[in-house]
């Protein structure tokens, strides 16, 4: 409990990791290009993910219908955008966190990835689409919360016409695409889990808790973060203010994550605290070596990553335009910012630069800009990853070593505390006086006025909401399940390696 209480207060002084002087607030007309990047109503800030609009007009839009356009351009580019992400996942996350764990465990924890891939995939389309994406029945307490189940086995779609906003006025994309889209982040985000509990967690047990978890945490902070009415529905004040309610709770209070610093990474990181905690350190952790098996693997699993991160980021414009250059743009730029910067504070720290430390440093870079990427520019870009690269290295080699908790891959310390350092980083750097995008007013179909500080406090409601939810969730889960059948594997099992003792199997027959 101790070890718990020291963890949750190290987030608490987070906060503190950059104290800018923030300029004079009037905002500059944001350029065109730049419009679907820093999309949103009045002063309520946008998400990088949108639903179809709850009080459509009595005709539903439909692509290729006039003034409902579905561009070719931004659909092939969304198509291409979500096979990216699934390549984050199916190979890239597989063969990262495999090669970071001993040999006899390799094989398990690839299939770890790929299972939860499958096993979140089917759920999506069951009924997770529908939860996350779709407003909350009218008058329901549960509305900002959680999304209707409307659209069970997506029921009411047509495949070739049903639609989903983008961030222009009047575009929009096939709703099939976009769900497929979507899911490959709910399915990436369970998956990212595993790192913290690698090693340990029995096979069966890893699996209902990946269910319970997507359902319950992951579904929930979605649909807050990301849910809206869409662009269209924003005509005038009064229809803004209507819009504006049927909003998910934190987009209601203002907050940005451009493609999921909170609904991926911080929503993930403390999950997989919570799960190393839970499950206990593996058996020998800090008396044997349990040194990766194969640093190749990791160096191969990092660049899909890297390239996958691409449909991640500029994929979340929804729209083939400069808002997605942007994107690309600091995914490229600042995780190189990210990956220099961990490998000079480890050279000096510890005397020479790894392999290991430059993939860790990418990672922490690429989990920092996912908020960030479509709202900084390359000043905002530089900081947040350069800030992020040292706060990580310190968090994953000497915090955790301070605390004693075994968090077997970093996930904790990496997409976690990067999450947050990328999304106060977003509210600080999207200052269009700090060379940000600032925040669109559909309304007024311009930049709005800018709040320093009322952004600030948009991404604190951001992160606590996450980190208090995803958290007591797990535990609650996991409490159960230990409880119940067990989550923990055997010594014997882990002994042998979970390769051979959960799927009889090994990763190497030489």
């Amino acid at each position: 409990m101790k070890k718990l209480i020291a963890v949750f207060t190290l987030l608490a002084m987070l906060g503190s990791y950059v104290v800018p002087v923030f300029a004079e607030d009037a905002a500059a007309p944001a350029p065109a290009s730049a419009a679907a990047a820093t999309a949103a109503p009045a002063a309520t800030a946008a998400p990088a993910a949108a639903a179809p609009a709850a009080d459509a007009p009595a005709a539903t839009p439909k692509c290729g219908d006039k003034g409902f356009d579905c561009n070719k351009g931004d659909v092939a580019w969304m198509m291409t955008s979500t096979a990216f992400v699934l390549l984050m996942t199916v190979p890239g996350l597989a063969l990262f966190y495999s090669g970071m764990v001993r040999n006899k465990n390799a094989l398990s924890t690839v299939m770890q990835s790929f299972a939860i891939f499958c096993v979140v995939a089917v759920l999506w389309v069951i009924y997770g689409y529908s939860a996350a994406f779709t407003a909350g029945h009218e008058g329901s307490a549960l509305a900002p919360y959680i999304g209707s189940l409307d659209k069970l086995f997506m029921a009411g779609d047509d495949p070739t016409t049903a639609v989903a906003a983008t961030f222009s006025k009047g575009q929009y994309i096939p709703d099939f695409v976009y769900a497929m889209f979507q899911l490959t982040f709910a399915a990436i985000t369970v998956a990212l889990i595993c790192g913290g509990f690698a090693e340990r967690f029995k096979f069966s047990s890893m699996i209902i808790f990946s269910i319970l978890w997507f359902t319950f945490a992951y579904l929930p902070i979605s649909h807050m973060v990301w849910y809206w009415d869409g662009p269209d529905a924003y005509t005038s004040a009064k229809a803004g203010e209507i819009a504006d309610s049927h909003a998910g709770f934190i987009f209601h209070k203002g907050a940005l994550d451009f493609a999921g610093g909170t609904v991926v990474h911080i929503n993930s990181g403390i999950a997989a605290l919570v799960a190393a905690l839970m499950l206990g350190p593996r058996k020998g952790f800090g008396k044997i070596s349990m040194a990766p098996h194969s640093l190749m693997m990791t160096a191969i699993g990092t660049g899909l990553l890297w390239m996958g991160w691409f449909g991640f980021n500029a994929g979340s414009a929804l729209e083939a335009t400069g808002a997605a250059g942007l994107a690309f743009f600091n995914t490229l730029y600042g995780v190189a910012v990210a990956g220099v910067v961990w490998t000079l504070v480890e050279w000096i720290v510890k005397g020479k630069p790894s392999l290991l430390g430059i993939c860790s440093g990418i990672v922490a870079g690429l989990v920092a800009i996912t908020p960030a990427a479509g709202y900084v520019g390359v000043m905002g870009a530089t900081v947040v990853c350069a800030v992020a690269a040292v706060v990580c290295f310190f968090a994953v080699t000497k915090v955790k070593v301070w605390l004693k908790y075994d968090d077997s891959l970093d996930t904790f310390g990496v997409h976690c505390v990067g999450g947050i350092i990328g999304s106060l980083g977003t509210g600080i750097f999207v200052n269009p006086a700090l060379g940000g995008q600032g925040v669109w007013d559909y309304v007024a179909n311009k930049v709005g006025d800018f709040d320093a500080m009322g952004q600030i406090i948009s991404q604190l409601w951001d992160i606590g909401i996450t980190l208090a939810w995803s958290g007591f969730v797990a535990f609650v889960i996991l409490f159960i399940l230990k409880k119940t059948i067990g989550i923990r594997a055997s010594d014997e099992a882990q002994e042998e390696g979970l390769d051979l003792a959960d799927h009889g199997e090994k990763a190497y027959n030489l």
